[in-house]
């Protein structure tokens, strides 16, 4: 090689290195300030992090609170201690310094254990809550010590009412795993964060929730506390109002007593429902702080469905509850007011012979005293010739089969039979024992306690007044209902009568001069006694097992003359065993607490001992007496958290509890088919004489 082409090699080499030292350094030049720029943000907040520690703050639910601005659900300060499972280093250590600092029993550790076996991961874990300044500040100071553990100092949810207010606003809980997998919202796995589980609490999750705050903390490489940093505050959710009576909503809630039932109390003037009690419930607070799994298992067994909210989910037959709005339909197709029909105790019809609840007979009766004296032959008589189909109408006009605008997801609207509605579900034509049945509220009739009292309501006031539980969505300016007020005015002095004047009703009769109940009592068989239970003297319903006794029901208003208060009562399987326990009775008690409080308390004072106490004191007794009989099961099994527990209204013992109930009416409906129907032994009614 020569020495020219030697040298022009070299230089050849020498400008594609250097060609590519200027490439890499243009490339380094620029991821340089790529870093430097462009990802400036990024890296400083990755520095950031790695010196600040920054949480989400659960924000402060809006109360829940009644017409008055009394809380139903407020919040109070709570320090509590959580474990998020993913992050737990050395859990035996851990548990056991826990165990020291916040001064465990030995029944809460088999808990603690129990739920970090069954949680998800990511999920918090409740070590203990409600805890003082002194023990909280003990695990706060430690927490070096304690990877995995989240102190947090935030609000709870509290229910001043305990179980009366159960039913109504639900209750808060930890989100689900499925629910966090579902969002990935970061503030579902917050310890201490809770949202709406069941009923208004639910319903109203985006109105009570709030916004998230977030603390910011600076911490050594070892998680040391260094500092507190600024923090943004949460915003507390906005508060709901209820046209609800917190003090009403209580005393019906007592009023009621051992019984199985519900109360529904409304203004006449505007449709606000003042009360809407469901008993025997649960304590919200209990279902808020983590039920037990022995709890839970308490409440599914037992058969008065505490966990029902039966205002809504609870179908019933209403019995003779209905007559009054018979009569209204009777009035307005033409059937005169004081047009007899005589009662001889039974009346046949084709093969079929059907009684009255009065063996012996009313004797001759026109419409007031057929509402009075609740007679069965006057209304087998009158809709035998009007066919039902011209009742029906009316009875949905007056709110049956309805469903309403309230924040409720659970109702269940019942049924207003006609001919083409029994074509539709049993490909069966209408029958005239199917008329006689609905005529006493019957067969294939069923409401809910909700819709009797809008009944009761409408009947009341003559308008078509729409129930609202939201002071903001009042529904005012009811129209007038399609009836002539003489025609109203006749049903109203026979429901006058019922209670006043001799009839069924006189139990309800209020002691405040000048103010007067007017209603009508029902009662509503749930099977047919046997042949072999008569002859062995198996009648009443006190001995009968709970579930085969007759519901007794109550619907009405007062002042009987100027109307401002209706009410519904609906007992299950109370069966008019017990007088103070029955539906005039209560209705009655309810009622004077709006116009004379003092009287209506001294009468619960009276009464209340004799039946084991106060709500709480009874169903303390009665959680003693179930872990007692469940033989004492382990431990880690029974105090463990329970995790499959769904919202109470949806729970699987209340699904089996209503399709039962349901099943029974049309087993009991449907054995028109053979010629035994309830019309033919009478209306169950209770006959006061």
């Amino acid at each position: 090689m020569t020495e020219a082409a030697q040298s022009f090699s070299f230089s050849r080499r020498a400008v594609l290195l250097g060609a590519g030292q200027g490439v890499f350094g243009l490339a380094l030049a620029g991821r340089m300030a790529w870093l430097a720029i462009a990802e400036n943000e990024h890296y400083t907040n990755l520095s950031e992090s790695n010196r600040v520690n920054m949480t989400l703050v659960p924000p402060r639910r809006g109360w829940i609170v009644d017409r008055h601005g009394a809380p139903i659900a407020n919040n109070r300060t709570d320090f509590r201690v959580d474990i998020i499972p993913d992050r737990l280093e050395d859990k035996d250590r851990v548990l056991a310094l826990l165990r020291d600092l916040l001064k465990l029993q030995p029944e809460e550790m088999d808990r603690l254990v129990a739920d970090l076996a069954h949680a998800a991961g990511f999920q918090p874990v409740q070590v203990a809550e409600n805890l003082d300044w002194e023990r909280f500040a003990a695990v706060s100071v430690r927490l070096p010590e304690l990877p995995g553990v989240a102190p947090t100092r935030g609000f709870s949810r509290s229910y001043p009412g305990g179980a009366a207010v159960a039913h109504l606003t639900g209750y808060v809980g930890a989100a689900s795993a499925e629910q966090y997998k579902e969002t990935r919202d970061p503030l579902m796995v917050t310890p201490g964060f809770k949202l709406g589980k069941d009923g208004l609490e639910k319903t109203l999750e985006k109105t009570l929730r709030g916004v998230a705050g977030q603390k910011r903390v600076e911490v050594t490489a070892r998680g040391k506390l260094v500092a507190e940093l600024a923090t943004r505050p949460d915003q507390p959710g906005q508060n709901a109002r209820l046209t609800i009576d917190a003090g009403l909503q209580e005393y019906a809630a007592r009023r009621l007593g051992t019984q199985s039932g519900s109360v529904v109390v409304i203004d006449c003037t505007n449709g606000e429902m003042l009360a809407m009690v469901s008993m025997p419930a649960y304590d919200p607070n209990a279902f808020s702080d983590g039920i037990s799994h022995l709890e839970w298992k308490m409440l599914s067994d037992n058969d008065h469905v505490p966990l029902m909210n039966k205002v809504l989910q609870g179908l019933y037959p209403p019995g003779s509850t209905v007559k009054p709005m018979n009569g209204l339909a009777l009035l307005g197709a033409g059937v005169p007011a004081s047009e007899r029909v005589f009662c001889s105790g039974a009346l046949r019809v084709g093969t079929g012979v059907f009684h009255c609840h009065l063996k012996r007979g009313h004797g001759a009766l026109d419409l007031k005293n057929a509402i009075m004296q609740s007679c069965d032959i006057y209304f087998y008589e009158m809709v035998r010739r009007l066919g039902y189909d011209h009742v029906a109408p009316v009875a949905r006009s007056l709110g049956l089969g309805q469903k309403f605008d309230i924040p409720f997801r659970s109702q269940r609207y019942g049924t207003v039979p006609d001919a083409a509605w029994k074509l539709r579900r049993y490909k069966q034509s209408w029958t005239v024992a199917d008329s006689l049945n609905a005529s006493i509220g019957q067969g294939y009739v069923l409401a809910n306690p909700l819709q009797l009292a809008v009944m009761a309501a409408r009947l009341a006031s003559g308008r078509a007044l729409q129930p609202s539980l939201l002071t903001g969505h009042v529904h005012a300016d009811a129209p007038a209902l399609a009836v002539q007020p003489d025609h109203l005015r006749t049903v109203h002095e026979a429901m006058w009568g019922v209670v006043n004047g001799g009839g069924t009703g006189g139990a309800a009769k209020m002691l405040i001069p000048g103010v007067a109940l007017a209603g009508k009592t029902g009662t509503a068989q749930v099977r047919r006694i046997t042949m072999a239970e008569r002859a062995g003297g198996v009648l009443k319903n006190g001995q009968l097992p709970f579930k085969m006794r007759d519901h007794a029901l109550f619907q009405g208003f007062a002042p009987h003359d100027n109307p401002r208060y209706a009410i519904a009562v609906v007992l299950e399987h109370g069966g008019h065993t017990v007088r103070n326990l029955d539906t005039p009775a209560i209705a009655r008690d309810i009622m004077t607490w709006l116009f004379d409080r003092d009287r209506a308390l001294a009468s619960l004072a009276e009464s209340e001992p004799t039946w084991g106490g106060d709500i709480r004191t009874r169903m303390a007794a009665e959680s003693a007496a179930y872990r007692a009989a469940a033989n004492a099961p382990p431990p880690a099994i029974g105090a463990q958290t329970e995790r499959n527990a769904t919202a109470p209204t949806d729970a699987p013992a209340v699904r089996a509890a209503a399709d039962a109930d349901v099943a029974a009416a049309e087993a009991l409906a449907n054995s028109a088919a053979s010629g035994r129907t309830v019309a033919e032994d009478g209306s169950p009614e209770h006959d006061p004489r």
